[in-house]
């Protein structure tokens, strides 16, 4: 991490901690699995990059991902918590969001009582299926009476519990994904993400698709379901704040809307990326090579780009498309010190006539057959 001037203030903080018990099928995310014996460098690494900040920096949202963060021992998972908490602590007045990813399979009721006590009010879990086939088939390593057990924990321990959901597993069907949703509803979750199953190059189920062992569903069956979700979630008082995500009232992800939003952030471990006064810097993604470099004492970082005022206002015009209240010109321009229309208009009126956007001279935003494509309207817009 780039030494950081005080002066300097973002309000969000991203963590990375890589490990995993197993990389699932479809996974591409920097993290690794069955080597536990790096968590002790992982944390000494860890801090070595924190401690480039030289001061603690007050946040009002702080995440840690993965991987699984819960997949560490208690006491480093501890030790953990009190690093975050050291150099990201919560900003005063500001009631303070701190989200753990978890594994269902990892977690025990004394885990949740432990992340209770450092603070963390949210619990994003990589439930993605209730159907105990369907888990087999995604490769996930528990069941559904794994998530029933943490779900209850965390409710009880006053962590709101968020859920991760898959839709078009191979051979999964409308009423299938229909009974899944439902099942998922009874654990009465604050928040829930839905996403359609890719198929990334460099996972094995990419490997097993080319190969002719799983087939993909047809885009007309995935639409089906994502527009399924969308009215399912609904019914149940959720509320459709973004492209994937959806939330009870005042239980959105604060974190991921300051992404959206164009706000700045904190980042470290392996894998992260950081944007802090128009700078966005990546670190490596392999876990050893970003322990060695900070053993080294070298920069861990992989990758920077410095973003010019019109790339930041491009980039922060897709993000906040992404969400379902859409983009307003006048809060836009005041952020951006550009126009939505210099930017992008011929583009946006070409979506418009499509039906893809609606715009009304104040906000544009998706419609809902704009939502179903979203991902190919992005790039005529950056």
């Amino acid at each position: 991490m780039t030494a950081i001037p005080p002066t300097v203030l973002p309000t969000s903080a991203y963590l990375h901690v890589p490990f995993c018990r197993h990389r699932c099928g479809y996974c591409n995310f920097a993290v690794v699995a069955g080597r536990d014996d790096l968590v002790p460098a992982y944390l000494r690494a860890l801090a070595t990059e924190l401690a480039q900040l030289t001061t603690p920096r007050p946040i009002e949202t702080l995440y840690l991902g993965g991987g699984t963060p819960t997949r560490l021992p208690t006491p480093r998972l501890d030790e953990l918590l009190t690093l975050a908490r050291r150099w990201f602590p919560p900003q005063a007045g500001v009631a303070p969001e701190f989200t753990v990813e978890a594994n269902p399979g990892d977690l025990t009721v004394e885990t949740v009582r432990l992340l209770a006590r450092h603070g963390v009010t949210r619990l994003s879990l990589g439930v993605q299926s209730l159907n105990p086939a369907k888990l087999r088939q995604l490769e996930r390593d528990h069941t559904p009476a794994d998530v029933r057990q943490v779900v209850d924990a965390a409710h009880d321990a006053g962590i709101a519990p968020a859920i991760d959901l898959i839709f078009a597993a191979p051979g999964e069907t409308l009423e299938a994904w229909r009974a899944d949703l439902d099942e998922a509803l009874t654990l009465r979750p604050s928040h829930v993400s839905t996403y359609g199953l890719t198929y990334e190059k460099g996972t094995s189920f990419w490997s097993r698709r080319l190969r002719g062992d799983l087939s993909e569903l047809g885009d007309d069956l995935q639409r089906g379901m994502y527009e399924l979700a969308i009215d399912r979630l609904a019914e149940a008082g959720l509320e459709h704040y973004e492209v994937s995500n959806f939330a009870r009232p005042g239980r959105r992800s604060r974190h991921n809307e300051s992404y959206w939003t164009g706000r700045e952030w904190y980042a470290a471990g392996p894998g992260a990326a950081r944007y802090v006064g128009g700078v966005r810097e990546t670190n490596h993604r392999s876990t050893t090579t970003w322990i060695r470099r900070l053993e080294n004492g070298e920069p861990p970082v992989a990758e920077r780009e410095e973003l010019s005022p019109e790339e930041r206002a491009r980039e922060r015009l897709v993000f906040g498309l992404r969400r379902l209240e859409g983009v307003r010109y006048d809060a836009f321009a005041a952020q951006t010190h550009h126009e939505v229309a210099e930017l992008a208009g011929e583009a946006i009126a070409r979506f418009v006539s499509l039906g893809l956007l609606v715009d009304d001279g104040q906000v544009v935003r998706l419609t809902r057959n704009g939502l179903m494509v979203s991902d190919a309207i992005w790039p005529d817009l950056l």
